[in-house]
């Protein structure tokens, strides 16, 4: 069986260390399962025989934004097996043109971790990315819902979701990392899409079952969230839910190829 991972963190070897660390402590120094480099995240694949990568990084300032993307770009070129989402601050001044450049990179989308990067998902001052990433048909991944904050509650996925309705949406973490009731109240939508990653870690069994009732199985795709997450945990978790090996084929690989087609 394919398999396709669509949620990867990768980092510049001289700052991974650091960057790691400081992910999993704002996570309550979760564990950390890798370093983050790019050749990490391709040998971990490598031992579960996970074949493409959604790859991204995350701006925490406006200073940061070309350069992440930069690098994205530049590690796609060097690895084909990887799909590249740029990222985006709400401090940057000229978000259409960025997006743009990004598409010109080969990135297909973005990735926002509003919670760490402190700013509300759907902040007006962010419409210019969205309509830009609307009408090039690029897509956003997003890190969903964190009890702590609000600036990733689902209900602002929900709200983007309504607001550009031929643009994909994915919502990270079964679409609630921490909030899981909330995300399946508002955002059972055509234009939603959710990965798995982190979800069996934080909240067990009980959110990824319900999720499988609830959202169309051909919108839900596998992730492992490196290097927080472990492929062959998650693994695991996804095949001991006895989901018919027609379903199993989508999660793993079909429903990421037909996104980006």
């Amino acid at each position: 069986m394919k398999i396709a991972d669509t949620h990867a963190h990768i980092f510049p070897d001289k700052i991974a260390p650091a960057a790691v660390k400081a992910t999993s402590r704002f996570y309550f120094d979760v564990p950390i399962y890798g370093s983050g480099t790019v050749e990490g995240l391709l040998e971990a694949g490598a031992k579960h025989g996970v074949e493409r990568f959604m790859v991204f990084s995350t701006a925490t300032t406006a200073h940061q934004v070309q350069s992440i993307n930069n690098f994205i770009a530049a590690q796609c070129a060097a690895h084909p097996q990887f799909v590249g989402v740029g990222t985006m601050h709400v401090d940057f001044g000229d978000q259409a043109a960025e997006v743009e450049r990004m598409r010109s990179l080969g990135l297909r989308g973005v990735k926002l971790h509003p919670d760490i990067q402190g700013f509300a998902m759907d902040d007006e001052r962010l419409m210019p990315m969205y309509r830009a990433l609307n009408d090039l048909d690029m897509f956003l991944i997003s890190h969903n819902g964190d009890y702590r904050y609000d600036y990733s509650h689902p209900r602002r996925m929900a709200r983007l979701a309504k607001m550009f309705p031929d643009m994909r949406f994915i919502g990270a973490h079964f679409g609630g990392w921490s909030q899981w009731q909330e995300a399946r109240e508002c955002l059972n939508l055509p234009n939603v899409y959710f990965d798995t990653s982190s979800t069996h870690a934080t909240g067990g069994l009980e959110p990824i079952k319900k999720g499988f009732e609830l959202f169309d199985n051909t919108h839900i795709f596998f992730a492992s969230d490196y290097p927080m997450g472990d492929y062959g945990q998650e693994m695991n978790m996804l095949e001991s839910l006895g989901l018919p090996d027609r379903v199993l084929e989508e999660i793993y690989w079909n429903n990421f190829d037909n996104l980006l087609k």
